[in-house]
């Protein structure tokens, strides 16, 4: 008895001391950022009435040479190119959403509109163990993205749209697009910290 009672409190400290690293982690993180954006993501469609909090780090802007390398990758080998060379790339931030302990984010721009910036990014998804295991036709779906349009002139304005699970696919037409899995995410509440700009 006394054994299982010393191995539940050593399992308790253990786990409080991972809390407490990633906690660390976090603000650290957080403190190196040149921008934090804090945002609500509610579901769309069959998602309607679900949402969550996101936070979206960005330690640097990606430089117009990176948007070369992403174009000419997603040319070459169309989406799983783009999933290839996102994957080389050096992390410029970092996405936090609720269920998981956050990735990092590959690719962030930020370009001028008439009322503020529109901050573009996307990364490769976090394949679950599960889905890996049972092979599911969702693996394709394999980058996370969005777009924020941050209004400077009136904060309330601010929208945006995140696509958790998805893929750039050329279309009948010959034009780029975005197929998602599921439903697009409206991004509101929309927050905005530190310089922001590039």
């Amino acid at each position: 008895m006394r054994a299982h009672n010393s191995m539940l409190r050593f399992n308790r400290f253990a786990i409080l001391v991972v809390f407490v690293f990633l906690a660390l982690t976090g603000i650290s993180n957080a403190a190196d950022a040149i921008a934090v954006i804090d945002a609500t993501a509610f579901g769309t469609s069959t998602q309607m009435g679900k949402n969550a909090a996101i936070k979206l780090l960005i330690y640097a802007y990606s430089t117009p040479q990176d948007k070369q390398v992403l174009d000419d990758a997603f040319l070459k080998g169309q989406n799983q190119g783009l999933a290839n060379a996102l994957a080389k790339m050096k992390s410029v931030g970092r996405i936090q959403i609720p269920g998981t302990l956050g990735y990092d984010v590959s690719y962030v721009s930020s370009t001028p509109t008439p009322t503020g910036r529109r901050i573009y990014f996307v990364t490769n998804r976090k394949i679950s163990t599960a889905e890996a295991y049972r092979n599911t036709p969702s693996q394709a779906y394999n980058l996370t993205g969005g777009e924020i349009d941050i209004n400077d002139q009136d904060k309330n304005k601010s929208t945006g749209v995140l696509y958790p699970a998805a893929q750039l696919v050329i279309n009948s037409d010959g034009e780029l697009q975005i197929e998602l899995r599921k439903n697009p995410w409206r991004l509101s509440n929309i927050i905005v910290r530190g310089k922001g700009a590039e």
